[in-house]
């Protein structure tokens, strides 16, 4: 079973009650600071806006659903 959530550290202290599914059982603790892992992929999204391969497949992407993009259901 997987348990995903994002919680709020409150004096460098977590608590974190989990569903009664995890009960008598050992789970895996990850700690990562979502901000900086936020701006950590806006400066990837920023490189991918200007890499050549990246923007060729977009394009070809773009250009395989062109036809389509005017027919309606």
């Amino acid at each position: 079973m997987t348990y995903q959530s994002h919680f709020k550290v409150s004096d460098n202290n977590l608590i974190i009650k989990l569903p009664s599914g995890f009960n008598n059982k050992e789970v895996l603790v990850t700690i990562t600071d979502t901000e900086s892992h936020e701006a950590e992929k806006i400066s990837l999204m920023k490189q991918a806006a200007k890499d050549p391969l990246y923007l060729a497949d977009l394009k070809e992407v773009n250009d395989d659903f062109e036809s389509i993009e005017h027919e309606t259901i």
